[in-house]
């Protein structure tokens, strides 16, 4: 079966996909995506998900009708739906991505009539239940996030920093790359926010610190409280990290996974921790309560 791709209000064969050389998403970085899971032919916190596409579009001046407008919202998200099921996908990654659109060369938006709308759908074959109970390892990158910078809280397709992070951290033999800020604050990982355990306490930098407003990371602080598990959302400082009794990594995509070292120092144990399996285990109930 042929690949589909949602392509500016169609449905087509990859292979009829074409995007303008033009387009200011390619030419400037000019953009904005998010990645979702589906489970089960169903896509999770998918109006989240959107509503937050539809935030940061308007903060960037995309305020084109189907970014802006509550009947915008609803088209996307019957075409996140509608390309999921044209696939004829059940556990699948799709990624909406919107740009300014085709202009002229210069970077001037407003020489850009209507935005691109993308969607893809792809089957995912989730990380083994071994790599949860091993857990990743982290190394702390040389680049800094902005917390001043607008980008900092947009998912962005200016993405080079998290792909050189994530590069290198790769290259070094760890799983993920950690973000500070240019204060030296603990921000967020390469494709990850992050949280660690002290006291019986989760903590989490906050959207101050120059970090992206997860919709994972969201649930997780939602299924704390509800828990009463007490959560704090601060500033915090690389050595509480280090110095955690436990810490994990969030996203759509890998739900809560455990992080059991930074640059080769151990958190905690050095292995996952309970309030983490915990919460892994309630996150995962949440969907299927959810989703059905």
């Amino acid at each position: 079966m042929a690949e589909i791709i949602y392509l500016n209000g169609r449905l087509v064969p990859r292979f009829e996909a074409k995007l303008s050389p033009f387009d200011h998403g390619f030419l400037y970085g000019y953009g904005l995506f998010e990645t979702m899971r589906a489970y089960n032919g169903h896509i999770f916190r998918l109006d989240s998900h959107v509503t937050r596409l539809r935030c940061s579009a308007e903060s960037i001046g995309l305020t084109h009708s189907i970014l802006i407008t509550d009947e915008g919202k609803q088209s996307l998200k019957v075409a996140c739906t509608a390309t999921l099921e044209a696939n004829e996908l059940r556990d699948a990654r799709i990624r909406l991505t919107v740009s300014a659109g085709e202009g002229d060369m210069t970077p001037d938006p407003g020489t850009c009539p209507k935005p691109t709308i993308l969607i893809t759908a792809r089957n995912l074959a989730p990380l083994p239940p071994e790599k949860y109970e091993t857990g990743f390892k982290a190394a702390v990158s040389f680049l800094r996030r902005n917390s001043q910078s607008p980008l900092s809280r947009l998912k962005s397709t200016s993405y080079m920093e998290n792909v050189l992070a994530r590069m290198t951290a790769r290259a070094a033999g760890y799983d993920e790359a950690i973000f500070l800020n240019e204060q030296g604050y603990l921000a967020e990982g390469s494709t990850t926010n992050v949280f660690l355990v002290s006291h019986g306490e989760l903590i989490t930098p906050s959207f101050e610190s120059g970090v992206l407003p997860g919709i994972t990371r969201d649930a997780v602080l939602e299924i704390a409280r509800d828990s009463n598990i007490k959560t704090t959302e601060r500033w915090v400082e690389l050595n509480e990290l280090i110095e955690a009794e436990e810490a994990f990594v969030t996203n759509s995509i890998l739900e809560l996974m455990p992080l059991v070292s930074v640059e080769g120092r151990p958190i905690g144990s050095g292995k996952p921790g309970k309030l983490t399996g915990d919460l892994l285990f309630a996150y995962r109930k949440l969907v299927d309560e959810t989703l059905g």
